[in-house]
């Protein structure tokens, strides 16, 4: 009880430190012109955003919602939300690795940001922090296990915060995604699943103003779960018209080996703002685990080629 307990207090004390350095980054933003706020039209839009699975992450479609709060002559002000109903893993091709991924459950994401333009509005910066949620049901395993039981309904909660620098041909991003409370959790009766502290930092250009390409580096850690390393991600993004974009990105790590994912994204309403990228739950469940459960439990190792 007490282990739980500490990771929440703490995860909500990096969340309240981001929030009021924001506030404060905002009422001191006295640096710039007046005219300055011009790089990037505001305005409250929403849309929806599909994707298929990809490394710890679930096939997913839903919506979202861009609010501005505040559109000064300094400073964007604004909340970002989305909510996707997440669907059940390809059949035989578990997300998390061993165990499938199974019916519709829910999970949301909310950041709150801040972007200041420069004196020139050639470049944007800004930071943001916020909460993610994700449930996620069980199913059969794609391994060899014929037989699971006790199939569980989890749900999974991480803080992040993220920096950002923007222009009209490059994107840098820094984020970092903290699980809180309880990151591990029994899945069934064979495996546990584990939500994975990740760090990253992507850079993104845009090669015409239709196409966007990005590279990524990433380190992922959950003990539990024997989890502890780096990947790499590649992303193109096309806009096939004005609000749709249609992506692919393919990622390579010790702990998912390759894993290749499509996304379909549209906005509407007037707003060119740049959304902010990697709001998932990411979910891994142990390669070894006791099939017995008891000290004298035999390790089962699993074989499952997607690694």
């Amino acid at each position: 009880m007490t282990g739980p307990r500490v990771r929440l207090n703490n995860s909500y004390r990096v969340l309240l430190i981001t929030f009021v350095f924001l506030s404060l980054s905002v009422a001191s933003a006295q640096d710039f012109t007046r005219d300055s706020f011009r790089a990037e039209p505001v305005a409250f839009s929403y849309g929806f955003q599909a994707a298929s699975q990809g490394a710890g992450t679930p096939n997913q479609a839903g919506i979202s919602v861009f609010i501005p709060l505040h559109a000064g002559a300094t400073s964007l002000v604004f909340i970002d939300v989305r909510a996707n109903a997440n669907f059940s893993d390809y059949s035989g091709y578990s997300s998390i690795i061993n165990t499938e991924v199974s019916g519709t459950t829910l999970s949301t994401s909310t950041r709150f940001g801040v972007r200041w333009p420069s004196a020139n509005s050639s470049w944007t910066v800004g930071l943001n922090a916020g909460y993610d949620s994700r449930s996620m049901s069980t199913g059969d395993t794609d391994n060899g296990v014929a037989v699971v039981t006790n199939k569980e309904t989890v749900r999974f909660e991480q803080a992040a915060v993220g920096i950002e620098a923007l222009s009209k041909r490059w994107n840098f991003s820094g984020y970092a995604l903290l699980p809180f409370n309880d990151v591990e959790k029994p899945l069934n009766s064979v495996y546990q699943g584990g939500a994975l502290d990740t760090y990253g930092l992507d850079v993104g250009r845009h090669i015409t103003p239709k196409l966007l390409a990005s590279v990524g580096y990433y380190y992922q850690e959950r003990a539990e779960e024997y989890v502890n390393g780096s990947g790499i991600r590649g992303r193109v993004a096309y806009q096939l018209s004005s609000g749709l974009s249609l992506g692919t990105s393919l990622s390579y790590d010790e702990a998912f080996d390759t894993r290749l994912s499509v996304d379909l994204m549209y906005r509407f309403g007037a707003s060119s703002h740049r959304t902010i990228a990697n709001r998932d739950v990411r979910v891994h469940d142990a390669d070894i685990i006791m099939t017995g459960g008891g000290s004298g439990s035999t390790p089962y190792v699993s074989n499952n080629p997607h690694r």
